[in-house]
């Protein structure tokens, strides 16, 4: 695999992400949308609207506002890029990669339009096959990966052989990566987690204590095992990085957008006074309702994730949407 990688997205992600790419030895073009972004990140080496005050970026990060030039002699294309706007800038760039170019989605939402994974709208628009896309989910609080703390993550793929040229690829000391074909499950965990961490934020925004949030964690860690083996993933994958680790992370961290996010909502804020305070995207605002849809397609029951899409979408009070929780009938824990 190519040691010249290109990084579509700017944000804090992305940014760490382009950090391990380089302390493994590859050359990283990471593209930003905004001109201002990018030359702070040539001239400082760091980027100033996220992750401030994290590590300098090596030198074999170089930064551009055009995705032609990112493209160039990369045979590997990261995307970092917002889940609900990423279609249409594929479509955009699909001219910019080759036949043969192998996708790695950070990407962790559902398309509300269409209730797509990524890996799917990576596949429609490029027109890639599965061998040559993966996706990479875990607990990587982006800034926490630019200060080098130890994080892991998982790399899925349906051909073994990329996921393992792309573990190579951004496997450093303080970085571990494994491998990995469960793409849907991968996915999966990465997506729901962020609809849970807004209803872990919410019941710490309401002060409801660390009994119900674990609860929650639980609860929804079971809610996406469910949905995850009616699509067809492998039920271990939401025992592993990619689904518990990725969840306790997102839950737990104020670092989390999402946890954030409805941890504000929780404690009284309106829907868009808490949007206004958001610097990055929470995915989780969106995906509840796709996640939502994909449950009732395939007949598995989400009481965590319709809660959250109520109180986000519905305009439901939160503590009617926790009292319902509650009352909901006794059963089998399954």
């Amino acid at each position: 695999m190519s040691r010249r990688i290109a990084v579509y997205g700017a944000g804090s992600w992305g940014t760490a992400f382009s950090l391990v790419l380089a302390d493994a030895g590859c050359e990283v073009t990471l593209w930003g949308r905004r001109q201002s972004v990018v030359d702070a990140i040539n001239e400082t080496r760091r980027n100033p609207d996220y992750v401030r005050g994290a590590a300098y970026l090596p030198e074999a990060v170089r930064a551009t506002a055009d995705p032609a030039e990112a493209a160039r002699g990369a045979e590997t294309v990261v995307l970092a890029v917002s889940a609900q706007h990423v279609r249409p800038l594929l479509e955009e760039w699909r001219e910019s990669w080759g036949p043969r170019t192998v996708f790695l989605s950070l990407m962790k939402g559902v398309e509300l339009a269409t209730t797509k994974l990524m890996s799917e709208v990576i596949a429609e628009t490029t027109g890639a096959s599965p061998d040559r896309i993966a996706v990479l989910s875990g607990p990587n609080l982006a800034r926490e990966v630019m200060l080098r703390k130890p994080a892991a993550s998982v790399i899925a793929c349906a051909d073994e052989s990329t996921a393992a040229r792309i573990q190579a690829a951004c496997h450093t000391s303080t970085f571990r990566c494994y491998t990995n074909t469960d793409v849907i499950g991968c996915e999966l965990g990465g997506a729901v987690k962020n609809v849970i961490a807004l209803a872990a934020g919410v019941s710490d925004g309401m002060c409801l204590g660390d009994n119900t949030k674990a609860s929650l964690i639980t609860r929804g860690l079971a809610e996406v095992t469910r949905l995850g083996v009616a699509m067809g993933a492998d039920p271990l994958t939401f025992a592993g990085l990619a689904g518990m680790g990725d969840l306790v992370a997102t839950c737990a961290s104020a670092l989390s957008r999402n946890y954030s996010f409805g941890r504000r909502i929780g404690s009284g804020m309106t829907l868009e006074e808490t949007r206004a305070l958001a610097e990055e995207t929470a995915e989780g605002v969106a995906s509840c309702k796709a996640v939502s849809t994909l449950g009732e397609r395939h007949g598995v029951e989400l009481p965590v994730t319709r809660a959250v899409t109520g109180m986000i979408h519905e305009g439901r009070d939160p503590q009617d949407v926790m009292d319902a929780l509650m009352s909901r009938a006794a059963k089998a824990e399954v």
